[in-house]
């Protein structure tokens, strides 16, 4: 009996200490207009903070984190609109003992009280994601320039089995970023950070920070000195590099030892052996490295020149990039602790400057394996929104709710566009502009990128008369041949330009690149620096350039080129925070934001100066909310090499899922090798069937461009007419425009519905995780699944076909079950492209430009083995009408269990509408196989002047 009370009293004495200790350690909380504040003080479990939740609509939370009493962020967002617009059903808060709560139409968000960790749950009580639990590293007070502010960092903990994509564009074939990858966030010329991720588990976390920001496993990368190393010739602690003479093999200029491969910038060049000409050499590293971890280790390289890597023997890597564009990769290796593996790197730089750097991170510990972190330098707090969604699309759409629409481009834009670097002048534009007319090529856009001013005038958006003796007579030439005209409008100054002194003057300019003295590589070199688009008069003065000098005459689209701000290409991070400095705040803080800020100006700028032309910018940097502006992306000055196509598939699948949905790259690639400049037949033949696999990529894409530096890009200039090459190439540009209803509508449902035209297969077969990782497949639409071709000579490629549905080969009808992995033919003129079941697919006429004919014939493919919807949606094309509701619709149901198709009444109305047409409903099923390049045996044809109808298929 006595020891049963002993028992009780010190339960009872447990339970009080318990309480106690929960007590002083539990946080306050307060309601707020729109959510709650938590507040944690001289806690034992958790750090000192205040933690706001701030309920947006009942699908989008904004979680807030600053330490205690540090005031919340309180400046104007640059990526959330303006017109934000709360959509909150319902709004109930209610506590437990360790936990308060925070519970939508849509979901509840919890905080602890015992450790401030936010968890979000559906309403079933599922936990969609939550953090991990702050500490320490979370808040590292910092400054530059006088700006305070913390270092920031946040870890989540995510699903192992969810697919994590978004995060902007890179060029490391990644599909999927839930496997311990560590993704830079920073503006660089072929790479985009965009701080939003898209999760399978249907929520997305749009991280609020504009500084430069490590995504994924943040941990620090190792130097190569970080593995045991030995040398060729056996001894520890380095690799051999020996600096031989390129075109002489046996001549040795030196041999020495490396442990740290780190050229990275201009700053680094004095590391390299003295007297040895790179531009002569070529460098092999040999020996052997061994890990002290056991597992996946990631090896990151950056380079510029020839680079191929052999580990153990196997080749892992052949490569190459121009000199003054470094690229990079990654190789992924499982390894045994302690295993020997022989290496062996050779590298042949590519001109004066030489960029190399190695480093790898080693295998998550076990503790962080379901860590997703972010990482930013600069920050007030930890700010995030979380978006919840029943799917993917649905996710972005309220990522688009807090940073804006993305407008409709105009029409001509979703036809070919024309680009070489560069057209030099007037006469050999208008020359080309011709011979496509004179070929019948079909085309709407013709390009004229940089230096068409006078050499030392960059920055006054002027012509060179002498080149180009009447600019506005050209572009009203290009007009009446049914062109329009983009053109490169670099954020630069030269300080010899005839503007600098107006916007020195103004302070609507970086200064510091001037006093510095750099000077950029064109012409004797000039010193140069880039207008500050964080300075509203400075936006303006630069606007009223374009629109005085380019807009004034005609022209009718924007390219803005180096829009990092790529002050210089290879200075290191340091020099370039030095040199931006925005007015609005430091570099640091601001980095990442200079694209958004550079298109706000120029979209605002023509949309005052008129109203009711669409805008399109084209840029080489983007940021969240840039897609409100009209802006599309491209992917850089990427190589004219078979791994750079295949690294742009994900990196634009990534984009789109980014939120961000137009987007496109050089079909071709920008930069050439010099066996492409005078190539033998073997080197000839390999650049036309490269050109004509990244045509056919190109033509699923939101803009088809092509687009490069020598040799010129005009499709009659990579082959004859009787080449394989250039039939493939007129097919796909004819292809393109055989699709324009469907990519049209496309873009509709891109502004009404908030789609995604290039979509990862991920986000439409979710269940089908076998498709999570696939870098070299994507939905083009609801429709087509696109498998580009991205190896010389390939015959035939594995293709994915996601489970669920069944495929039909577009040109042929031919069918293939869903679910499985076939090696399928890859003739030279097609790349595979399959459509859904249930698919209701308008395939329209060839024409030489998008307004050519109005579409008063359309086939419309359908496709058995589903339900299907397809709504055709038609508008003026090229003013904002149709956000004034001057648009139509067309709505197709195809009911498979009847076989019946049905047509709805016409929606709407526009100035110019068809209000009568004929559709060929051609039916694609097991048992009739048609497609493209099969005409059906008699299409079913009916007349529409608006007025629903339905039609039996067989």
């Amino acid at each position: 009996m006595r020891n049963l009370t002993y028992a009780l009293s010190g339960l009872m004495l447990f339970a009080i200490v318990q309480q106690g200790f929960s007590q002083t350690n539990k946080a306050h909380y307060e309601k707020m207009p729109s959510g709650i504040k938590v507040s944690f003080k001289n806690s034992e479990t958790s750090i000192d903070q205040d933690i706001y939740l701030d309920v947006v609509t009942d699908k989008i939370v904004r979680v807030t984190a600053v330490p205690a009493g540090a005031a919340l962020p309180g400046q104007t967002s640059l990526v959330i609109v303006d017109s934000l617009r709360r959509q909150v059903k319902s709004l109930a808060v209610s506590s437990t003992d360790s936990t308060v709560n925070v519970q939508t139409a849509n979901m509840q968000t919890v905080v602890s009280l015992i450790n401030g960790k936010v968890e979000f749950f559906d309403l079933k009580g599922q936990s969609i994601f939550k953090e991990a639990k702050r500490n320490s590293s979370s808040f590292l007070a910092n400054s530059y320039q006088g700006d305070a502010f913390y270092h920031i960092n946040q870890d989540f903990i995510v699903n192992a089995e969810e697919g994590i994509y978004g995060l902007g564009q890179h060029q490391n074939a990644v599909m999927n970023y839930n496997r311990g990858k560590q993704v830079s966030l920073l503006q660089y010329n072929t790479e985009i950070g965009i701080p939003f991720l898209l999760s399978t588990n249907n929520y997305g976390i749009l991280w609020h920070n504009y500084s430069i920001t490590k995504a994924g496993d943040v941990r620090p990368l190792l130097p190569l000195n970080a593995f045991k190393l030995q040398s060729k010739e056996g001894e520890p602690g380095w690799l051999t590099a020996t600096y031989v003479n390129r075109n002489k093999g046996e001549e040795v200029y030196l041999s020495r030892p490396e442990s740290i491969i780190d050229y990275g910038y201009l700053t680094d060049q004095h590391k390299f052996p003295k007297g040895v000409n790179l531009a002569e050499s070529k460098v092999i590293y040999a020996g052997s490295f061994s890990s002290p971890y056991t597992g996946k280790h990631v090896l990151h390289f950056k380079y510029s020149g020839y680079m191929k890597v052999w580990i153990d023997g196997e080749q892992v890597a052949d490569r190459w990039r121009q000199s003054w564009n470094a690229g990079t990769f990654e190789i992924e290796r499982d390894l045994q602790k302690d295993k020997i593996h022989q290496i062996r790197m050779e590298w042949i730089p590519d001109g004066g400057e030489s960029y190399f750097t190695l480093n790898w991170q080693s295998p998550i510990p076990e503790a962080r394996k379901n860590v997703f972190s972010f990482n930013s330098e600069a920050g007030d707090a930890i700010d995030y929104y979380f978006v919840q969604g029943a799917s993917m699309d649905e996710v972005i759409a309220g990522y688009r709710h807090l940073s804006g629409k993305a407008p409709i481009m105009p029409l001509w834009s979703f036809g070919f566009w024309q680009s070489r670097e560069r057209y030099k002048t007037q006469a050999e534009i208008e020359a080309v502009a011709a011979e496509f007319r004179k070929r019948e090529i079909p085309i709407d856009n013709i390009v004229q990128d940089w230096s068409y001013w006078t050499e030392n005038d960059w920055g006054s958006q002027k012509f060179d008369v002498k080149r180009f003796p009447d600019p506005q007579a050209m572009v009203k030439k290009l007009h009446d041949q049914h062109f329009k005209i983009m053109i490169s409008a670099w954020p630069k100054i030269n300080e010899e330009s005839s503007v600098y002194q107006e916007f020195k003057a103004n302070k609507w300019i970086y200064p510091r690149n001037i006093y510095d003295g750099r000077k950029d590589w064109i012409g004797k070199g000039y010193t140069s620096t880039f207008y500050d688009p964080f300075n509203k008069a400075a936006r303006d003065g630069f606007w009223k350039l374009l629109d005085n000098n380019l807009f004034k005459i005609g022209i009718d689209a924007w390219w803005m080129d180096a829009s990092e701000p790529d002050i210089h290409s290879n200075i290191d991070l340091d020099e370039r925070k030095s040199v931006f400095q925005p007015a609005i705040g430091s570099s640091v803080r601001y980095y990442n934001v200079f694209p958004l800020q550079n298109a706000k100006g120029i979209y605002e700028g023509q949309r005052e100066t008129d109203p009711n032309k669409r805008v399109f910018i084209l840029t080489r940097s983007f940021f969240a909310g840039q897609q409100r502006y009209a802006a599309a992306a491209w992917s850089g000055d990427i190589a004219s090499r078979w791994h750079d196509m295949k690294d742009q598939i994900a990196g634009g699948i990534n984009f789109s899922m980014s939120g961000t949905p137009y987007w496109t790259m050089d079909a071709g690639g920008f930069l050439v090798e010099n066996r492409f400049h005078k190539p033998d037949a073997a080197d000839l033949e390999e650049w036309r069937e490269l050109n004509s696999r990244w045509y056919q990529y190109g033509a699923f894409l939101p803009l088809f461009r092509a687009h490069g530096q020598y040799p010129y890009r005009e499709p009659y200039n990579i082959a004859p007419v009787d080449h394989p090459a250039y039939k493939s190439m007129i097919y796909a540009i004819n292809l393109r425009y055989k699709l324009l209803a469907y990519n049209y509508s496309l873009a509709a449902k891109t502004f009404f519905d908030d789609y995604s035209m290039i979509r990862g297969l991920a986000m439409d077969f979710p269940q089908d995780k076998d498709g999570f990782d696939r870098n070299d497949q994507y939905l083009w639409g609801p429709s087509l699944l696109i498998s580009p071709v991205t190896e010389k000579g390939a015959s035939s490629r594995k293709i994915h076909f996601p489970k669920g549905t069944s495929w039909y080969d577009l040109y042929s009808g031919k069918m293939v079950a869903g679910g499985q992995d076939l090696l399928i033919a890859t003739p030279y003129e097609r790349i595979p492209v399959y459509v859904r079941a249930g698919a209701i697919l308008p395939i329209g006429p060839v024409m030489q430009y998008t307004a050519e004919k109005k579409p008063d014939v359309l086939d419309v493919y359908v496709y058995a083995g589903a339900n299907g919807h397809f709504s055709l949606y038609e508008d003026e094309g090229s003013n904002y009408n149709y956000e004034k509701g001057k648009y139509s619709r067309i709505d197709f149901s195809y009911d498979n269990s009847t076989k019946t198709l049905s047509v709805a009444n016409r929606q709407g109305d526009f100035d110019g509408m068809l209000t009568k047409r004929k559709f060929n409903f051609i039916f694609v099923s097991d048992s009739n196989a048609v497609g493209l390049d099969v005409s059906p045996a008699k299409p079913t044809v009916v007349t529409y002047a608006g007025k629903a109808l339905q039609v039996k298929l067989k």
